[in-house]
């Protein structure tokens, strides 16, 4: 029996042979995640699991941990950033079966969930006692809570609730020997918790989470004010958070974006305007009234076009549901867009909007822009076709210009898409060799081997046995001595 043969009995030993994929048409599915091919190099596993139980993920691992072979945790496969894609061959762990809702608190506000289930589904579950999960990517009717763990995952309302990091009270997960352990937040010590989150899948596999969940507000009230132009928008924003506000959610649409959304779900955005925002505010009625009138002041001091309110649940949903569903109508205006998360600090949006369409006219290329405006984290879409090669190697040196220009003005390269394959080379624009040496000293604690989603987040050299050197060379070159 050949190596692999042998690991994929071993495998099916665990799960059952209903529950490894092996054949080269099954492995294709996993070979992409939501990224842009072209910007994440595709790569196919072994083997793809799906356990049903910790149990099984902790053997799983043991066994890939006895090959040698690198282990992959993936959700849903939404993830932006390449981070589900096994760069390095190896066993990819598909969490999706550990779908189990396993307890609610109510009195306490806490839910206890397997990786597995859809970020929405617990919202429809708790929503039937008057609470939600705060956490709403675009994907959340598809995308898990354990990838949202994985990568710190945000959405329109993490401006006044905060993204998954502020919602979840600790983790049970296996470790890279196949361990299983359980951190919380409020023990004494280091916050692991904290640790694992965002850590995209690289220190260990999340089996459950124990989260947070929200009181739904007394009353909710959606606010769409469209505006001849984005850099009128970008003021009114930075005006309305200067005024002391934070709304539920602040987003905002360019007119390329109104141009393919409206037409295809008749959201109710003015075609003629050069961008739109969406402002929700919620909590008790006297002060959503009070703040939704000077909301609307505001608006109109900046040049608003037209303001108004949504005047029932149906209408809130429908102006919510174009913003959500923007990227699947970007299909109405090319085959393939690359969806870029970066953030730059919000008095710095209309000069950054600026810098992108300037960007797009020296590329040749359309940017449709749609992002959580409140706190600076654009989405700028690159719309091509990835059969153009030209077309292809043109959105691949835009988006390099587009990346380090936000940084260049104090932004960050994610805000809650990560880091996965697809910014790793990127990472030397915010951080040194001292940065990223600490940063991969945590990955050799939790993960020796670097056995789990290798080839993630850090630049080629920054991990395992290679931290040592690295720490020396940059005490080398602080004192000014340098390898001959």
């Amino acid at each position: 029996m050949n190596a692999n043969a042998q690991l994929i009995a071993d495998l099916e030993r665990v799960v059952g042979a209903d529950s490894v994929f092996h054949s080269p048409s099954d492995l294709l599915v996993y070979e992409y995640d939501g990224s842009v091919e072209g910007a994440v190099d595709l790569a196919r596993p072994v083997a793809v699991v799906l356990p049903r139980t910790v149990e099984q993920v902790a053997e799983i691992v043991r066994i890939g941990k006895r090959s040698g072979l690198p282990i992959i945790p993936r959700g849903a496969g939404t993830g932006l950033s390449g981070g589900a894609v096994a760069q390095s061959g190896g066993i990819i762990v598909a969490l999706t079966r550990m779908d189990q809702i396993l307890s609610v608190d109510y009195e306490n506000e806490i839910a206890l969930v397997e990786p597995g289930v859809i970020n929405l589904e617990l919202s429809d579950f708790t929503g039937q006692r008057g609470y939600f999960f705060a956490p709403d990517p675009s994907s959340q009717r598809a995308c898990t809570i354990g990838g949202n763990v994985a990568e710190n995952s945000g959405g329109p309302h993490c401006l006044k609730y905060g993204v998954t990091t502020n919602h979840v009270l600790g983790l049970e997960f296996v470790t890279a020997d196949g361990d299983v352990k359980w951190v919380q937040n409020g023990q004494a010590g280091y916050d692991l918790t904290a640790a694992l989150v965002g850590s995209e899948g690289m220190l260990g596999i999340v089996t459950k989470a124990r989260v947070k969940i929200t009181p739904a507000p007394e009353q909710v009230s959606v606010i769409l004010a469209a505006f001849p132009d984005i850099e009128a928008a970008s003021q009114a924003v930075t005006a309305i958070i200067s005024a002391g506000i934070v709304p539920a959610a602040l987003e905002m649409m360019d007119a390329l974006t109104i141009q393919a959304v409206e037409p295809a779900f008749h959201a109710g955005y003015p075609m003629d305007a050069g961008a739109v925002l969406l402002i929700e505010i919620d909590g008790r009625p006297e002060d959503v009234q009070e703040t939704q009138t000077e909301i609307e002041s505001i608006c109109r001091q900046a040049q608003a076009m037209q303001v108004r309110s949504a005047t029932s649940k149906v209408e809130r949903d429908l102006l919510w549901k174009g913003r959500k569903m923007a990227i699947a109508a970007m299909g109405r205006l090319a085959p393939n867009y690359y969806l870029h998360d970066t953030v730059v600090p919000r008095t710095r949006l209309p000069e950054t909007m600026k810098r992108v369409y300037e960007i797009a006219d020296d590329f040749s290329l359309p940017i449709a822009n749609m992002f959580h405006a409140g706190d600076g984290n654009l989405h700028p879409l690159m719309l091509f076709d990835r059969h153009n090669k030209s077309e292809v190697e043109r959105v691949l040196e835009a988006s390099k210009h587009l990346i380090t220009y936000c940084v260049e003005i104090g932004g960050a390269l994610t805000g809650e898409h990560g880091i996965g394959t697809e910014k790793r080379g990127y990472m030397r624009l915010v951080f040194d060799e001292n940065d990223l040496a600490a940063m991969a000293g945590v990955k050799q604690t939790f993960d020796p081997a670097a056995m789990f989603n290798p080839e993630k987040i850090f630049p080629s050299g920054y991990v395992c046995g290679e931290v040592r050197a690295l720490r020396a060379q940059a005490i080398a070159q602080k004192h000014g001595i340098y390898p001959m």
